[in-house]
């Protein structure tokens, strides 16, 4: 790479998300390559733990990355370009739950093993059994209130982002994640 070209693909590197979306949008793919490198991590976390499946999540945030591609001229940056993306890869998750058919409930939840030593096998069947029962209560949420929850929970955003990635106000973000809770500690009330 010549010295030029390195000097200004080190200076992109560290450029805020609203100048690389403002390149971007005016055609440079370097800047929208780092935007996808930034954001892809949380993104998937985002749609593996709303759809469940590895596969359905790395294509959601692909469509979703695709679809800002050919949007990023109509960015206004009303909003951060992370919640920007957090709204549409919520919106490619929840048009792939629709899709979907409707799963059938499991009909019971392991109870909780006997407290043991601490790296017995015992314990570790009971973690094991315990994530399960957390994963089961995640997937029975309805998936709005699900996706709240995770990007509450899981990826620390604050109401006002969640409302604007989810399109929805704080206020019914608030009812969902008091909803997704509730069922949550209801669920899981074996275990505590």
């Amino acid at each position: 790479m010549q010295p030029l070209a390195q000097a200004r693909a080190d200076t992109l590197q560290y450029a805020p998300d609203d100048l690389l979306a403002t390149r971007a949008g005016e055609g440079d793919d370097e800047a929208f390559a780092i935007l996808v490198q930034r954001h892809s991590r949380p993104l998937l976390a985002l749609a593996f733990h709303t759809l469940g499946n590895a596969q359905d999540a790395e294509d959601a945030v692909q469509d979703a990355f695709v679809s800002a591609w050919r949007r990023l001229p109509e960015f206004r940056h009303a909003s951060a370009f992370s919640t920007w993306m957090y709204r549409i890869t919520v919106n490619r998750c929840l048009n792939a739950l629709r899709r979907r058919p409707v799963p059938v409930p499991l009909n019971s939840v392991a109870e909780p093993a006997a407290p043991g030593v601490r790296n017995s096998p015992a314990r570790a069947a009971e973690q094991d059994a315990l994530t399960d029962a957390l994963v089961n209560a995640l997937a029975a949420l309805e998936p709005r209130q699900r996706i709240c929850w995770i990007m509450r929970e899981l990826h620390g955003l604050s109401y006002a982002q969640i409302a604007h990635a989810t399109g929805t106000s704080q206020q019914t973000v608030r009812g969902r994640l008091y909803r997704s809770r509730t069922a949550l500690k209801e669920a899981l009330g074996p275990w505590q």
